[in-house]
């Protein structure tokens, strides 16, 4: 077992687990974000974005998708966390300014309830929030227990003394 690359404490961690559930929910919530664009055509997001005035709709639209799908599966697999999260923190923060702070904080606003169900209004930036708090805690804290951070950067077994030099050893104390 000595040989092992790997130490097990981590997950043995109670502490540790912290930061699964906010790999899982803020990976998973921007790769669907990410998908839905590019799922209804990164031409229709181009022409929202278009509509806010943003400068180069077209190459936005398609640097957030990335951002969104790639920072995304980052954030999920627990890779590159910190790396990952500043460009997917300023996606939020354009968000929040160029759409939601208009519409307040809270990200439900129940308008009406009708035979057809619950119908309600534009989301405020809550929701924008409570990402970049689970960002801002990955990139403090690490990516916890399960990360291929943990693949990435394992700590490298030491090289064994070479022959010559415990010869010499042996030699120098005789």
């Amino acid at each position: 077992m000595d040989s092992f690359p790997y130490s097990l404490a981590p997950l043995r961690a109670p502490s540790a687990w912290w930061a699964l559930p906010l790999r899982l929910i803020a990976g998973y919530g921007f790769m669907e974000h990410g998908w839905a664009k590019l799922a209804r055509g990164p031409e229709s997001f181009t022409a929202i974005l278009q509509a806010l005035g943003m400068p180069v709709p077209g190459l936005l639209a398609w640097i957030t998708i990335a951002v969104e799908l790639a920072g995304g599966a980052a954030v999920l697999l627990g890779l590159l966390v910190p790396v990952a999260a500043a460009p997917m923190i300023f996606v939020l923060l354009v968000a929040i300014v160029t759409v939601h702070l208009p519409n307040g904080f809270s990200s439900i606003k129940l308008q009406a309830v009708t035979a057809t169900g619950a119908r309600f209004g534009q989301p405020g930036y809550e929701t924008d929030l409570l990402y970049m708090a689970c960002l801002v805690a990955l990139v403090l804290g690490g990516p916890g227990p399960l990360a291929l951070d943990a693949l990435v950067r394992r700590p490298r077994p030491k090289a064994p003394v070479s022959d010559s030099i415990g010869a010499r050893r042996k030699d120098a104390g005789s």
